[in-house]
This record gives C-alpha cells, structure tokens and sequence, in this order.
C-alpha cells in the first residue's frame, strides 16, 4: 500500500510541472496593448493582402486568412521583437474596424502618408533641386493614382454585387 500511494504521488506530482508549462506558453501570448507602430503594420499587411475579400472570391478564405495572419504574426516578431498570437491580432483588427474606427482612420492616413515620403540630398545646384520637387510631384500624383484604383475596385465591386442582387431577382 505504501509503494502505491508513493507512486500516486510520484505521478501526480509530475502532473503539476506539465500544467504549469502550458499555464507558462498562455501567458507568452498574454494580451498586452499595441503600440500604434505595430497596428501600422498590421493594418498595412492586413489591407495590401485583401484579408477581407473585398476584391473577389477566393478559394479556401479560411486558409489565405490564415496564411495571411501567418505574415502578419513574423512581420511584428521580426520588426518590433512582440510575439502575438493570431487569435489576439484577429480580435485586434475586429475591434479597429468596428469599434474604434477613429484609430482606423488615423491608421490609414499614416499608411497614405508614409507612401510619399521621398529622401533626395539637397543639393544648392537648380538643377537638383527642380529634379527633387519633379521627384516628390511623381510619388504624389502616384499616391493620387493608387487612391483612384481603390475607389474604381471598390465601385466595380458594388457594381458586381448590385447585378448579382438583380440577377436573382
């Protein structure tokens, strides 16, 4: 009797050290706040992939979602030294779009604005200095340019939804 119950004890205090070690990887992905450099690259990640589909039906969302999430979790370890999880980071891009729009909106203007940034030495020659501006009118016309081929998906998409709507009835 005394040998079983030492190896009742022997075993359930093996028991103990496993559930601390998984207790130990939850707190890894413990949640902590963003910083808004980090929400920056998501975000960025998040819109130049598509997460959302807008711009067509794609095979297999769940799996490009998830692949796409994949990028987003190695881009801030690698970037910002965070491990986050991407049950957290899905549940972060949720509340931005839904309720906290008005950090979304800033988000997106850092997004469009980082875009432009130009770096050309200054120069006291004209010549330099005329090429310099040309350079950053080019980069803005070319934001401009961007802007308008979202909008035009965008419209093209609710055009396509519209006939789909009309086509069933």
């Amino acid at each position: 009797m005394a040998e079983t119950q030492q190896v009742l004890n022997s075993s359930n205090e093996e028991e103990s050290p496993e559930q601390e070690t998984s207790r130990s990887r939850r707190r890894r992905f413990r949640a902590s706040n963003m910083s808004f450099e980090e929400m920056v690259e998501m975000v960025d990640i998040l819109k130049r992939a598509d997460y959302d589909g807008k711009y067509g039906p794609y095979l297999n969302p769940n799996v490009r979602k998830a692949e796409i999430m994949t990028k987003v979790v190695k881009s801030l370890r690698r970037n910002f030294g965070v491990r986050r999880s991407k049950e957290q980071l899905r549940k972060r891009w949720s509340d931005l779009k839904l309720r906290e729009q008005d950090q979304y909106r800033r988000i997106k203007k850092v997004l469009l604005k980082s875009d432009v940034q130009v770096v050309v030495p200054k120069s006291n020659n004209f010549t330099s200095d005329s090429a310099r501006r040309m350079i950053q009118e080019i980069m803005f016309c070319s934001r401009d340019l961007d802007i308008i081929k979202e909008k035009t998906k965008e419209i093209e998409q609710g055009l396509k939804n519209m006939i789909a709507v009309l086509g069933r009835i």
